[in-house]
């Protein structure tokens, strides 16, 4: 008999966690509900994990400016995943952006303590990054040497590989029975107009001159990888990078170049973060009975439709057969674009309070409101 509501939003940013949010709207339906918290690889995916049956594993590790911070991975059996923003986040920037230094070391000692704790695959979670380093960083925390002309190693960010002149993977961890899938809906490649200096460093706050500054590093990395490590197809016969290969690989780009370093290095997948993500917490099972799906996140727009979690929920709800409808902080889809992307329709906590700081800060009690008009409309 078909009984319970599906609840399996993403986070509302700045306001609510994913899991905070499926509590609202389920309190709010009056009718019994499963709460599925729910990530695309981004922030919040730890956390979405956790919710879904993982275990918190908290680790001291190397933060973006090389201060150290306690960041948290995911845990269940023999899968670990692992979200770049819990050590090598935006938010860990207390004093603002540092695009020319910042690294993503944390996230290599997250990978490497995961592996020594037995994990045997690895999800390993892009955005929200801090830096633009080509995953520099994260290959050195798991043994590699990124050495200049004089053999000395480089210092940390992604402006320093400007001087890069060989890689020593001699003392770099052996991942020789470990499975590396990263989960990550970017498909920009490491070099170029749309690469990961070009696209991603100025929301890091890189000036036009360090974001060509971080293209040229990016490239030298791109070159010495290739010329020592045989990852063909990334430069051609003058030495010049061009996005091919590895490099030109869709989500070589992502998090400021660390899926180069994923795919280059630890031999990573790169599956559609959404899709996998939904499967690894499952999604299939829960859904199975349902009556209706709800999902969501703070802001509804275009950037939702470029396979962001609440369009992936919509794609697997229709699949089951199971209605979907959006709640959200705020949208600006049309109905006609709702209706393209699976959607029976949305509601905004701007329906309900035209002040987008106070749905911020009300937005539980807002959402218990949002799920009585679901409930009402659809759940007849």
């Amino acid at each position: 008999m078909v009984e319970h509501v599906l609840v399996a939003p993403d986070k509302f940013k700045g306001s609510l966690t994913a899991a905070e949010v499926a509590a609202a709207v389920s309190s709010g339906l009056g009718v019994p509900a499963v709460q599925l918290p729910v990530a695309d690889g981004g922030d919040g995916t730890v956390e979405a994990a956790v919710a879904g049956g993982f275990t918190r594993v908290t680790a001291r590790v190397t933060g973006p400016t090389g201060e150290p911070v306690d960041a948290s991975y995911a845990r269940r059996g023999d899968t670990a995943v692992i979200e770049l923003a819990e050590a090598s986040g935006l938010r860990r920037l207390p004093g603002g952006p540092e695009p020319l230094t910042a690294t993503s070391h944390g996230t290599g000692e997250l990978i490497a303590d995961a592996v020594k704790q037995g994990a045997t695959r690895v999800v390993l979670g892009l955005g929200g990054s801090a830096c633009t380093d080509g995953g520099a960083g994260m290959v050195q925390a798991l043994g590699a040497r990124l050495l200049d002309a004089e053999g000395r190693e480089l210092p940390p960010g992604g402006a320093a590989l400007r001087d890069l002149d060989r890689i020593d993977m001699s003392g770099f961890l052996d991942l020789s029975g470990v499975e590396v899938v990263v989960a990550s809906d970017v498909d920009n490649p490491l070099l170029g107009p749309h690469g990961a200096a070009a696209v991603y460093g100025p929301q890091k706050g890189a000036t036009p001159d360090q974001v060509a500054l971080l293209e040229s590093a990016l490239s030298r990395l791109a070159a010495v990888a290739t010329r020592i490590h045989g990852l063909v197809g990334a430069v051609e016969h003058d030495d010049v990078p061009r996005p091919m290969g590895v490099a030109g690989a869709p989500g070589a780009g992502a998090a400021g170049g660390v899926g180069f370093a994923a795919l280059a290095f630890l031999r990573a997948d790169i599956q559609p973060g959404i899709d996998y993500l939904l499967d690894l917490l499952g999604f299939n099972e829960q859904v199975e009975g349902a009556r209706l799906v709800i999902t969501g996140e703070g802001s509804l727009d275009q950037q939702t439709l470029r396979g962001k979690a609440p369009a992936g929920v919509a794609r697997a709800a229709a699949r089951a057969g199971v209605p979907v409808v959006a709640v959200c902080g705020r949208r600006t889809l049309s109905d006609d674009d709702l209706r393209a992307a699976g959607f029976a329709a949305a509601y905004a906590l701007t329906d309900l309070e035209p002040d987008p700081a106070r749905c911020m800060a009300a937005a539980a009690p807002l959402l218990q409101q949002l799920a009585a008009r679901v409930a009402a409309a659809h759940l007849p």
